[in-house]
């Protein structure tokens, strides 16, 4: 009991940081999130609202992490929830 007491604001901050991971891990590894970027950047450049230029240097970053989380997710890094 006295345990718990002492640890809750450790395991707190540990669940929090763990739960941040996630969603960083999700915005940068999630091939179904990077295909919807690149069809909003898409979308964004059809409608003008922004560059070509702009569009190619977001798109290449994309591009890069779609293909980092492809390899991640071939070889079981990202485990997706469903």
């Amino acid at each position: 009991m006295i345990r718990k007491l002492f640890t809750w604001p450790l395991d707190t901050v540990m669940m929090v940081g763990e739960k941040v991971k996630e969603e960083v891990d999700k915005e940068l590894y999630d091939v179904e999130h990077i295909q919807k970027k690149l069809v909003h950047l898409q979308m964004m450049l059809e409608m003008e609202e922004i560059s070509e230029e702009h569009y190619q240097q977001q798109e290449e970053e994309l591009l890069i992490q779609y293909r980092i989380a492809k390899q991640m997710e071939q070889n079981g890094g990202i485990h997706k929830e469903g």
